[in-house]
């Protein structure tokens, strides 16, 4: 099999992964293209790259989805490769096809994996066809009110009723009794057809007091597949991430074997290729449950790059580039423990309400073994087009208590003004006794969490950090290449090789 040298890679994303991936890119020497709309015209990943490029204004749909645009983009600048990041495009198997139609290497997964993956259904029935054990639930999606109760009534309730085209927690619900059943179900085909253009649901068991693992895999053009361990997602709102750890503190030698095993054996199934995870439920007696494949780099990977000092997205470039993994899965082993808590411009005080504006104040701490991954600088602007986190901040230590205590301290000295953010609800998970002894579930946040005792946001941080923000806000307007694109450069927009680094 012939490889393909990377020589300039286009980010189909925006944020502090299009900026994660460019920082990579710059370490391997390969240029990077960056693609951002009207409003984020001076965020970091823009100033960041070797060339950018205005693709629409704020709605995603007018700007990051743009497929045809995207790719006409890549053509024009030379771009040997599109890296999707994660959300818009990642999980898109008709623009992974575009791309391959156009000579340009998609950097995740082949079209048929990540539709063979993406439709729950599909994927439910491919594991058990593998062997990889699934929650009892329907293979199709219910056709009617009487279908769902006869199979309620048949495994028991609760039941869950999941989005068959999607995930995130959209149209998902959860039904304890019959009563609720037909209303909870047109509820949830509805989100569901909102959300993804498909309102087809399907039916499991519910687990109760689940936990979220997740294994992290890695295969490559030849046939080589290895998983890089497991991590813990547990700790969720609106069953969406908040907080995730690598090694989970649960896993034993045996589940963590057994596992992986079934990991590698879902990748290999739909012939997947690159980088990916394969998301488990863990039930109270350790027995795990195939729930979904995400067909794309996480956004917690960076935990996994703490416990193994491996770089995912160089490995996903690598891969792409045809060459095979240069490691078997005994080359790895688990370093320390790592944790991430994911900084969202949220109240956490009120049902965790996304709260968008400008930081008037944002200092990230720093200390031995802290990574801050931020995607806005202070002055900049949380948008409500888009998702409303600010930053990951993940810590490592040689054990799970010092990687705790590490994550603590390295929060309290994170200053943000100007919007809430999720920095005192990670704080109070942190100090938790449930969480310090490694007693976690997906009910963790409505089991644990007290929101009446969070500070209030200071309202003094807005008036110490307004001088500050004025500052950053005007070097930022002032702060744009002043060099003229040429005449044959496509699109609107600018090109230049910056000078600042």
């Amino acid at each position: 099999m012939s490889t393909h040298k990377i020589n300039r890679i286009l980010i189909a994303n925006r944020g502090e992964i299009a900026l994660r991936i460019a920082r990579t890119c710059r370490e391997l020497d390969i240029e990077t293209v960056a693609i951002y709309s009207t409003p984020d015209r001076t965020t970091p990943h823009v100033l960041y790259c070797d060339q950018a490029y205005e693709i629409g204004p704020a709605p995603s749909t007018e700007s990051y989805l743009r497929q045809e645009a995207i790719i006409d983009l890549a053509r024009r600048t030379g771009s040997d490769a599109i890296h999707p990041g994660y959300g818009f495009l990642a999980e898109n198997a008709d623009f992974a096809a575009a791309c391959a139609k156009h000579g340009i290497l998609f950097i995740g997964p082949p079209p048929a994996a990540i539709r063979s993956m993406g439709d729950k259904t599909a994927a439910r029935r491919m594991m058990q066809e593998a062997g990889v054990p699934v929650v009892p639930g329907t293979i199709d999606p219910v056709s009617s009110a009487e279908e769902a109760a006869a199979f309620a009534s048949q495994v028991g309730y609760p039941i869950l009723l999941k989005a068959a085209a999607g995930g995130g927690g959209k149209g998902m619900r959860i039904v304890r009794e019959e009563a609720a059943l037909e209303k909870s179900l047109a509820a949830a085909a509805s989100e569901a057809r909102s959300a993804f253009g498909d309102g087809r649901v399907f039916l499991e068991k519910l687990i109760e007091k689940p936990r979220h693992i997740e294994f992290q895999i890695l295969a490559d053009q030849h046939g080589n597949v290895v998983h890089l361990f497991e991590r813990e997602c547990s700790i969720q709102r609106r069953h969406q991430k908040v907080i995730e750890e690598a090694p989970s503190p649960v896993m034993t030698k045996d589940l963590r074997d057994r596992m992986g095993r079934a990991a590698v054996e879902a990748a290999r199934s739909c012939g997947y290729v690159n980088a990916g995870t394969v998301e488990f439920l863990v039930d109270q007696e350790l027995d795990f449950y195939f729930m979904e494949m995400n067909t794309r780099l996480q956004v917690e990977h960076p935990v996994t790059e703490w416990i193994t000092g491996l770089d995912l997205v160089a490995e996903q470039m690598r891969v792409a580039e045809g060459r095979p993994l240069p490691f078997t899965q005994r080359d790895h082993q688990i370093r320390g423990h790592a944790i991430e808590s994911r900084i969202y411009a949220e109240d956490p005080a009120n049902d965790f309400l996304p709260d968008s504006g400008f930081l008037r104040r944002h200092r990230p701490p720093d200390g031995p073994f802290v990574r801050v991954d931020a995607g806005v600088e202070e002055g900049g602007e949380v948008e409500i087009h888009y998702d409303p986190m600010i930053s990951k901040l993940t810590t490592w230590g040689r054990t799970r208590e010092e990687a705790i205590s590490r994550m603590d301290r390295a929060l309290g000295g994170y200053h943000i003004a100007g919007v809430h953010t999720t920095i005192p609800f990670c704080r109070f998970v942190m100090q938790n006794d449930a969480y310090r002894k490694g007693d976690l579930s997906t009910h963790f946040i409505e089991q644990e969490f007290d929101a009446s005792s969070l500070p209030s946001l200071d309202e003094h941080e807005f008036a110490a950090g307004s001088i500050a923000a004025a500052t950053s806000i005007e070097l930022n307007t002032n702060h744009r290449p002043a060099s003229t694109p040429p005449a044959d450069a496509p699109g609107t927009g600018w090109w230049t090789r910056r000078e600042y680094r």
